[in-house]
């Protein structure tokens, strides 16, 4: 299966316009000697604007792309200004074939060397539209997976003369069954079904790629980097960010959990005085706030002593932000920083 839909992005990659048009970067600064060469596509905006930066930050040279001459020249301009890391800017639609090779062939006249490629660009859900690219193809399909797997293996002379390297493809957990005898979604099109079988195309061109470059020294991987995040991908769709959903419910959590714990301490007291279970002494009820959470009577960390036995309680909920951030994962600056590690060095 994997090789029938790499068999067919081959056919349809190789049947574009031969026609070129000529793709914009700055003429300066180059990397410097022994700098690792990273190029993100889709780096002026959302994650991959983010990863950029972290990677310049690390001193990588990093190799923007994007549609917006503009938003691309803020990426490199921060990138060069905060250092140790540079960058350059390079502008290409991944809806023309055309663009795509034109900035494959510039990459290869201007860098002789590639430790790593991100194959971040992509375009989501929304709106649910069903739009042709100018080579003919269901645009998804063509952005996120048609152009990718030619800008790749334009590239790949490149990368196995810079070996070890790598070539990292954000993918997604959406996906959907590819029908093959409708590949460009012409009956039943939704924008959901477009963009799920395209990462579904770029998990399966993952695999054969691994299998293709195996024992080369180019390691290959696809990823799921997070979902809802807060980029203007998500926002179209008209999504909440999950970061902010689930801050919500860890703090829903962390309340009802302080709330049970201060009642299990009150009743534990209550009953070693022979006392009626949540009445406090003269038939009065609580005080005010001890049902909310909001009264905090003091929680020891421990066992308890309960009935002769010993009830282990747990610790507060950890508050730190940095914490939350480790174990959830979830906010766009975490989700840079596992990609960031995944795009780390090979040796």
């Amino acid at each position: 299966m994997t090789t029938k839909i790499a068999m067919a992005a081959a056919v349809l990659v190789s049947a574009g316009s031969a026609s070129v048009t000529e793709a914009a970067a700055q003429a300066t600064p180059a990397p410097a000697a022994g700098q690792k060469v990273v190029l993100v596509t889709g780096s002026t905006s959302g994650l991959g604007r983010e990863l950029a930066l972290r990677l310049g930050a690390r001193g990588d040279h990093v190799i923007v792309h994007g549609r917006s001459e503009e938003r691309g020249a803020e990426v490199v301009d921060a990138i060069n200004a905060a250092g140790p890391g540079s960058a350059r800017f390079y502008r290409a639609d991944f809806a023309s074939f055309a663009e795509v090779r034109t900035f494959a062939e510039t990459l290869l006249a201007d860098y002789d060397r590639m430790d790593i490629l991100i194959n971040n660009a992509g375009f989501g859900s929304a709106p649910d539209e069903r739009w042709v690219t100018e080579d003919g193809h269901e645009y998804r399909f063509q952005v996120n997976y048609l152009s990718t797997f030619l800008l790749t293996h334009m590239l790949m002379p490149r990368l196995l003369e810079s070996t070890p390297a790598r070539i990292v493809n954000v993918s997604s957990g959406a996906q959907t069954p590819i029908d093959f005898d409708d590949v460009m979604i012409e009956n039943d099109f939704s924008g959901r079904r477009a963009y799920a079988q395209s990462k579904l195309a770029q998990i399966m061109f993952t695999h054969d790629l691994a299998e293709d470059l195996a024992g080369t020294g180019i390691v290959v991987g696809s990823l799921h980097p997070a979902a809802y995040m807060p980029t203007g991908m998500v926002r179209r769709l008209g999504a909440t960010p999950r970061h902010h959903r689930r801050g919500r419910r860890r703090d829903d959590a962390g309340r009802r959990l302080r709330r049970l714990r201060e009642r299990a301490v009150l009743q534990r007291a209550q009953a070693r005085r022979g006392q009626r279970p949540g009445v406090r002494p003269g038939g009065a009820r609580p005080p005010p706030g001890a049902e909310s959470g909001t009264h905090r009577p003091h929680l020891p960390h421990g066992p308890l002593p309960v009935g002769g036995r010993r009830l282990a309680v747990a610790p507060p909920l950890e508050r730190s932000g940095a914490s939350a951030t480790a174990r959830y994962g979830c906010s766009r600056a975490s989700s840079a920083a596992r990609m960031s590690a995944c795009s780390g060095r090979t040796r």
